[in-house]
């Protein structure tokens, strides 16, 4: 499979596969492919669809299967950025679970919970994420612009739980009350606050959708006249 990445703003990530190669996504993500794409949408298993189910995500994913060479384009749902994941054994990533966009069938999508009881309670989108494992190409859709930080063993960052949009398997991930009940209360940046500790990367993004859906919720009608 080749790709390329096009737009700006609304970047696109167009796939080309040669005969029998298989595209997977699990939401409405393609936005044009050519006529001899077949999608199949598939369940994987009670367990799995119990699992997607439980985390917010769709019980089902489309499969894309070229009959010859192909070609399909997966689009971004927010302004911001498409990157490119090579997954391998020992390569693993970590990702929000609005985060996937597409992946090489290869790509096994699984349910990463964060074993810490402090982050399961408190943690919100940060708790439940997905786990990318097996071999081949992903897509993470990143809103706003990307920022990388490769962190040493022991070295941690503090990050507002809807900026984190991945991190390497190898990276921990804790939940941190802010101190003080004015700070709390008052200072508008939440309750908690999320620690990735590395070593690994992480990749956080400038703005989240949850970050804007909350900046414009105070002009929007109520309905109450």
């Amino acid at each position: 499979m080749k790709y390329e990445l096009k737009g700006g703003v609304f970047p696109v990530v167009v796939c080309y596969l040669e005969d029998g190669e298989q595209m997977i996504t699990e939401r409405g993500s393609m936005v044009w492919m050519s006529p001899n794409m077949e999608m199949e949408t598939r369940g994987g298993g009670l367990g799995k669809m119990f699992s997607r189910a439980f985390s917010g995500d769709s019980m089902f994913q489309n499969i894309y299967t070229a009959h010859g060479r192909g070609m399909i384009a997966f689009g971004s749902s927010f302004p911001g950025k498409i990157i490119p994941l090579a997954i391998e054994p020992g390569r693993e990533m970590i990702l929000q679970k609005n985060s996937f966009l597409a992946a090489e069938l290869g790509v096994e999508l699984s349910i990463h919970f964060n074993k810490k009881l402090g982050a399961g309670f408190f943690g919100g989108e940060g708790f439940i994420m997905q786990r990318l494992s097996g071999c081949g190409m992903a897509f993470a859709e990143i809103d706003g612009e990307l920022v990388e930080y490769e962190l040493a063993a022991g070295q941690s960052i503090v990050v507002d739980t809807g900026n984190v949009a991945g991190f390497e398997a190898g990276v921990s991930i804790d939940i941190q009350s802010v101190k003080g009940m004015k700070n709390k209360f008052l200072g508008g940046e939440g309750f908690f606050n999320t620690v990735l500790t590395g070593p690994g990367k992480v990749w956080l993004q400038t703005m989240p959708i949850s970050g804007v859906a909350m900046a414009i919720r105070p002009f929007i009608p109520t309905g109450n006249g």
